[in-house]
């Protein structure tokens, strides 16, 4: 069978593509990717042309395999797990509970995706004052991360000391706090320090630096 197929968006912007990007890389599962880049027309109405031609839901990303879709983040990086256990803790509570970290992550810091748009080459020079829901948000990141650090990161450098799927889907949030000059605490800090000294994301991140698109209305927030 051929190798997989991962159909994701730009570098610079796609978080979600991002995800289960790191989480193949991480668990070396061979795939190739493909690039769609976002921001033309449909963008924002899962309407752009070639993106549905790939994934039935109209967003990215989107894993073939073989002739199987898959197409939503959590789920590839479940996919991935099935062939690398050790994307998730060993121990069945621990693994409860680092994936229910993801999921709220995927379901959840709604004023965040709203306020902190992914863009990994972009840096403010201060922080814009914010929501009280985006504050709030924040309030809640530092406080999982510094809890899950404190009680299962051991000497390890990530959420669950081994990385873990857990911190692919954190990820982006951590460029998200670099881009907008957030006030974070020393052991966020250290996190995301951990995240981008990653071998995988330093590959992503020069991949997003290196592209020529751009998308206007994410570029024009806080100028």
């Amino acid at each position: 069978m051929a190798a997989p197929v991962l159909h994701i968006g730009n570098k610079n912007y796609s978080s979600w593509s991002m995800r289960p990007w790191l989480a193949l890389k991480w668990g070396g599962v061979p795939f190739e990717e493909h690039i769609i880049p976002l921001g033309g027309e449909g963008y924002g109405r899962s309407e752009i042309k070639e993106v549905r031609a790939v994934s039935p839901s109209g967003r990215v990303p989107a894993l073939h395999v073989g002739d199987a879709v898959i197409h939503e983040s959590i789920a590839i990086c479940e996919w991935a797990a099935e062939k690398t256990p050790s994307l998730w803790p060993a121990d069945p509570i621990v693994r409860a509970q680092a994936r229910a970290v993801a999921a709220e992550m995927h379901a959840g810091f709604f004023a965040i995706r709203r306020d902190m748009s992914c863009n990994v080459r972009r840096r403010l020079d201060r922080e814009p004052d914010w929501p009280a829901d985006t504050r709030t948000d924040l309030e809640r990141l530092f406080e999982l991360w510094g809890g899950l650090r404190a009680r299962f990161g051991g000497d390890g450098q990530f959420l669950f000391g081994p990385r873990s799927i857990a911190d692919a889907m954190f990820a982006p949030v951590a460029t998200r706090l670099r881009t907008y000059a957030a006030k974070t605490p020393q052991v966020a800090q250290s996190y995301c320090a951990a995240i981008f000294a990653d071998a995988a994301f330093q590959d992503w991140e020069r991949a997003a630096e290196a592209e020529p698109w751009t998308i206007e209305q994410t570029e024009a927030l806080y100028r």
